[in-house]
């Protein structure tokens, strides 16, 4: 797995993150990313939940996540999930995500409070109930979302409230859907490097101890 629909950086044995990225696939700002958490301290896996699929266009990205199986997505991020946990340091995982990957770390945080303790998502979101849950949750949002109605943040941020979890939301001014990736047309790099710099705070207060 790790061949072959993965990035898996351990320059050092440090506390594990699992990158999950947007309908983009595994790009090489993706990987840059991973590669600066590492430098960092961190050992960083980034499953390709895109199957190998660079998307042209952001159209064709939709209608690749469209097509995609849920059962197979959950399998492989489940799965990267364990392997992370056994190969980086003693204690739980981050989950990092972008858009659906964002959404993928908040329910992994569901399905497995025993292995995820920290999520960062970044403009992704989930209608859970997220009862069994441990993780502490810094969520970016952009000021104008076609794919997240204010709605569905508030209601995410409400049902994380009911079980009394840790939970950040920060919402960017003038950014759209997609302000975090290089990858995208909606890249805004004022606002990705104060959101990253607020990610890599939250991880290292959650992780680094």
């Amino acid at each position: 797995m790790l061949r072959d629909l993965a990035y898996f950086v351990q320059d050092i044995t440090g506390p594990g993150v699992l990158i999950l990225h947007s309908f983009w696939g595994l790009t090489p700002s993706v990987k840059g990313i991973a590669d600066g958490l590492a430098e960092h301290g961190y050992t960083v896996l980034v499953p390709d939940i895109n199957f190998g699929e660079l998307p042209a266009s952001e159209q064709e990205a939709v209608d690749h996540l469209g097509a995609a199986s849920p059962d197979r997505l959950a399998t492989l991020v489940m799965s990267s999930a364990a392997i992370l946990y056994e190969r980086s340091a003693p204690g739980s995982i981050g989950i990092v995500g972008f858009g659906m990957g964002g959404s993928l770390g908040l329910w992994a945080s569901v399905r497995a409070p025993e292995l995820v303790s920290t999520v960062v998502s970044f403009y992704g979101s989930q209608q859970i109930d997220f009862a069994g849950s441990r993780s502490a949750y810094l969520i970016h949002l952009a000021e104008t979302d076609e794919y997240l109605s204010d709605d569905e943040a508030v209601f995410m941020e409400a049902t994380m409230g009911l079980e009394s979890l840790p939970v950040e939301v920060i919402r960017y001014p003038g950014t759209r859907h997609g302000f975090c990736e290089p990858d995208g047309e909606t890249f805004d790099p004022v606002a990705y490097e104060a959101a990253w710099s607020k990610t890599i705070e939250f991880l290292d207060g959650r992780l680094m101890v």
